[in-house]
């Protein structure tokens, strides 16, 4: 698992993801970081990302039909190797509750917690760095 990041990611299922920006930001006191609307969004306030997903997203195809409804959100635990992670959790004899979704913005999976509680386990997509000018 890594620790680089400094928000605590949840993620949030909403029908309207710009509406949803909205709310968060002229109500709350949001700040909007990266939108890809319709489909998904995130905003920030102090330690906390909220990962608006629209129908469209990936996040949100990664939900199984019985969890769709109000108690469908989970805890976004961001991993340096989903593969090598889904290895080493079934090993623990732990199970998952979607088959890895992949999409622009990387690879998920969900698992649930001993009270049924789903738990995203996501690895960014490589986004490559900026290009730095070669000396002529």
């Amino acid at each position: 698992m890594t620790a680089n990041d400094q928000h605590a990611n949840v993620r949030y299922l909403v029908d309207d993801v710009q509406a949803a920006v909205d709310f968060y930001t002229i109500h709350l006191g949001f700040t909007l970081q990266t939108s890809a609307a319709p489909a998904f969004a995130d905003v920030v306030r102090g330690p906390l990302r909220l990962l608006l997903s629209g129908p469209a997203s990936s996040g949100a195809r990664a939900t199984p039909d019985d969890a769709t409804t109000a108690g469908g959100n989970r805890i976004h635990l961001i991993v340096d190797d989903l593969d090598a992670e889904i290895d080493r959790l079934r090993r623990a004899g732990l199970s998952f509750r979607s088959d890895v979704v992949s999409g622009p913005g990387g690879r998920q999976i969900l698992l649930t917690d001993p009270a049924g509680n789903l738990i995203e386990l996501f690895q960014p997509a490589h986004r490559p760095g900026p290009r730095t000018p070669t000396a002529p």
